[in-house]
């Protein structure tokens, strides 16, 4: 097949100009003007399809001669909305220096809003000559293999939506309570959600998918990734797909699978409703978004958009030109490059601004601060971006803090006004209640309470700088990546065996409990200890200073058999059953009823941090800390002390003060309620052996209650009257 090239050329703008147009695709009257960056290449063509030409028969080129700072553009007439488009790039091949230019290779927009189809690997997509059967090779020769029939189709939409009254519910971040979900898993199986909705934007939207979440008493949706992305070609090979969606092909576009709509437009219309329809429920949207690495892979990798148009420009590479990869994937994009960098914010600005969302999530995002040097810097240019643009300033803003290379872990490290996964949070919560209580080995120490304590008031040994408070904690016991936390009970070792990688994958490093036994058992003692536990795990998050973070179906007991990195499995394994067992609907109900707790008492919400002050006329402070006897703690460094109390002060905000008892002893515990300036009464609002919420009693400051085994409690100072 000869495609056929155009006798015109995009250039000729009506009015001259010494700056190329905005990046992408831009709609103007009689057509479209359109610029790319390819900063190293010899030529670029603007490549036009007709709608359904999967093959590339009807390619027509466009060359772009107007070029300036790196930027090929051009004015192209009679194109408009549904148009399907892409790149071809010529220039040097010369790996070693890291240019990768090869006019055989159809390359994507990297500023594309939709896009069609899926990449279909083979050896035609990879730009060099690569063995048929590995589809790998050292990339040192291009292919003259047309990649057209193999890659998917950027498309041109109207980017104009009916709004109407849409405004942000702009939830504070000390009242936020985050649930972390993805859009199939969560309505697959959904009752009341139409078949042909379920796994979908419009299913996500659905009133049956809202009236759970609103139930819940969440206040903002985090979706793992929706960016257009692509299965490696590794999987494809194995017959399995990526399921979590951590491999992007194009930083604009909405996943097109992810939409009931048959056709691109509706696609990002689709999105759009879903977030009109989630605010007007209350809800915000925060996305998890990949900007670290693409699905280009390292060098001997495919050729699809980024790679092709300026492997120099967005990959981070070394003297020699191979992928400096800090993530894992085999590459990592360079934001220190300013097109890279703008290509960040630009599409973030885009997502806020036409599409709505709340906020962010960035994945592996010391990856995106790493400066010149490689070493983490918190004045990246790119943070620095984010943290003065006045759009994306405004937005929830939450970081993942660390990545794979070298001094990758930075939690606690980030500047204002970031909120960071707190994995100390993660791995203290899971020790004092589960790993502590597995059978000893050599060298185990357990834990006591004092770090428990200092999760539990907003971890301000990580976060005690630069004014930032206890909401830059976003606190979690499990997220997508780990066990559940059905299965952090049930199970001491992964058991990702479906994931085809010989159980080599996933994290060995799980801090859980099986209780005694590996996996599902009939034993009813077992069984009772696992309900407990976890209710222990979420009374612990829910209860304490930071934002809190859940992981989707926990509230349900869903259990994914012991996978704890289920990224390639989009069945039954991950998708939600809501065929619940009659625990499963008191686990649901304890969950409201926490979040329900969280909600009504603000001493639990706070944005500034609690050191031990006075705050009130009657002499009580903020925070205070008790040991069993009521006494106030002083045994903070002993591991056999695994009884606290924690009060923490709301007379100062006009509202009830609330006290925490925790009990991670295997004995009953006698506690005596503390007696202190401010406290008299005590009302029960929920106990962790209780299988489903209960009216509480009252007692009085000084009384003495008993804790079962492993359990914990939480009261409210009430008014003596």
């Amino acid at each position: 097949m000869t495609p056929l090239t155009s006798a015109a050329t995009a250039s000729s703008f009506r009015v001259p100009r010494d700056l190329p147009p905005a990046p992408g695709v831009t709609l103007v009257d009689g057509g479209m003007e359109v610029s790319v960056y390819a900063g190293h290449a010899d030529s670029v063509d603007l490549c036009l399809f007709e709608v359904g030409d999967s093959e590339g028969l009807t390619e027509r080129r466009v060359p772009l001669v107007d070029h300036a700072f790196g930027w090929w553009f051009g004015f192209v007439p009679d194109v408009g909305v549904g148009q399907r488009y892409g790149f071809r790039v010529g220039g040097a091949w010369d790996p070693e220096q890291g240019l990768r230019h090869n006019p055989a290779q159809l390359l994507m927009d990297p500023y594309a809003r939709a896009i069609e189809g899926e990449v279909r690997w083979g050896p035609s997509v990879y730009g060099h000559v690569v063995d048929d059967h590995s589809w790998r090779g050292d990339g040192s020769a291009p292919s003259d293999s047309d990649s057209a029939p193999d890659m998917p189709r950027c498309v041109v939409v109207d980017e104009s939506f009916d709004w109407g009254d849409d405004a942000p519910p702009a939830v504070t971040r000390s009242e936020t309570v985050i649930y972390e979900t993805h859009v199939r898993n969560l309505t697959m199986q959904l009752p009341g959600v139409p078949e042909d909705l379920r796994g979908t934007y419009a299913g996500m939207a659905h009133p049956a998918t809202i009236d759970h979440l609103t139930g819940l008493g969440i206040t903002a949706v985090e979706l793992l990734p929706v960016h257009s992305f692509a299965s490696e070609p590794a999987l494809v090979q194995k017959g399995l797909a990526n399921h979590w969606g951590y491999n992007t092909l194009g930083f604009f576009a909405p996943h097109a699978p992810y939409a009931a709509a048959p056709d691109p437009q509706g696609a990002v219309d689709e999105f759009k409703g879903m977030v009109k329809l989630l605010h007007a429920a209350g809800l915000e949207v925060l996305l998890d978004v990949v900007y670290n690495h693409t699905a280009e892979q390292d060098g001997t990798g495919a050729t699809l958009s980024f790679r092709g148009l300026d492997n120099r420009a967005y990959y981070r590479l070394d003297e020699r030109g191979r992928d400096i990869d800090v993530t894992g994937t085999g590459n990592t994009l360079d934001l220190r490059h300013p097109v890279m960098c703008r290509l960040a914010l630009d599409s973030l600005r885009y997502w806020v601004q036409e599409c709505h969302v709340d906020g962010f999530r960035f994945d592996l995002a010391v990856a995106l601060g790493r400066g010149r040097t490689d070493e983490f810097d918190p004045d990246h240019p790119f943070l620095v971006g984010l943290r003065t643009d006045p759009v994306l300033s405004r937005t929830k803003l939450i970081v993942e803090p660390w990545d794979v290379g070298m001094h990758g872990w930075r939690t606690g490290q980030f500047p204002p006004p970031f909120s960071e996964w707190n994995d100390r949070f993660r791995d203290s919560v899971r020790d004092f209640w589960l790993a502590d209580h597995r059978p000893a080995v050599p060298g185990q120490v357990p834990h006591g309470v004092q770090d428990l304590a200092t999760r539990l008031a907003g971890s301000r040994d990580l976060f005690g700088t630069r004014d930032r408070g206890p909401t830059a904690s976003v606190n979690f016991v499990t997220a997508h990546d780990g066990f559940t936390l059905a299965d952090l009970t049930a199970y001491d070792e992964k058991h990702n065996e479906d994931n085809g990688e010989d159980n080599n994958d996933g994290s060995n490093g799980n801090h859980s409990w099986n209780h005694g036994v590996e996996g599902p058992t009939d034993d009813e003692q077992v069984q009772t200890l696992r309900r407990r536990s976890m209710r222990n795990l979420l009374g612990t998050l829910l209860l304490s200073s930071g934002i809190p973070m859940i992981n989707a179906g926990d509230e349900l007991g869903r259990s994914q058999n012991g996978n704890n990195n289920p990224y390639n499995q989009d069945n039954a394994t991950t998708w939600f059953d809501w065929d619940l067992a009659p625990w499963q609907d008191d686990l649901l109900a304890t969950t409201r009823h926490l979040l329900a707790i969280r909600s009504e008492h603000p001493a639990l919400r706070q944005r500034t941090w609690a050191v031990g002050r006075e705050v009130h006329e009657d002499g009580s402070i903020d925070l205070a800390w008790y040991a069993a006897d009521g006494e106030p703690m002083h045994d903070w460094s002993s591991p056999d002390n695994r009884t606290l109390q924690m009060l923490v002060n709301g007379a100062w905000l006009g509202h009830e003060s609330v006290l925490v008892v925790l009990h991670g002893g295997q004995q009953e515990q006698q506690v005596r309620l503390p007696t202190a300036p401010g406290l008299a009464h005590f009302r029960l609002l929920w106990d962790s052996q209780w299988e489903r919420p209960e009216d509480g009693a009252r007692s009085t400051a000084g009384d003495e209650v008993t804790l079962a085994p492993l359990s914990m409690r939480a009261y409210a100072v009430t008014d003596p009257t």
